[in-house]
């Protein structure tokens, strides 16, 4: 009984972690010039700024261009972020 359980916890633990993961970023368009702050969601795999602008870069349309990853975060900073971003919160 004490091994089942032992080994019950021991594969629990070895379960990945799949936490969402975000990223604030400010983008541009020129022609006329116009920024954009926004949200998005993020692979766990890219959770790093780096990988974040990658994403965001594949996914911009209509002119936009990355400025800047400013920060990735988990889900408990969508809140405060989500006023600021408007239409673009997790728009792309």
């Amino acid at each position: 009984m004490k091994l089942a359980f032992s080994l019950s916890i021991l594969v629990l633990m070895a379960a990945p972690a799949s936490a969402a993961c975000y990223a604030d970023y400010k983008a541009k368009q020129d022609n006329p010039l116009q920024l954009h702050y926004g949200v998005i969601e993020v692979p766990d795999a890219q959770c790093t700024p780096a990988g974040a602008a990658a994403q965001l870069a594949s996914r911009l349309r209509d002119g936009w261009q990355v400025l800047q990853v400013m920060s990735v975060f988990g889900p408990e900073g969508l809140d405060q972020r989500k006023a600021s971003a408007g239409e673009y919160f997790l728009r792309y």
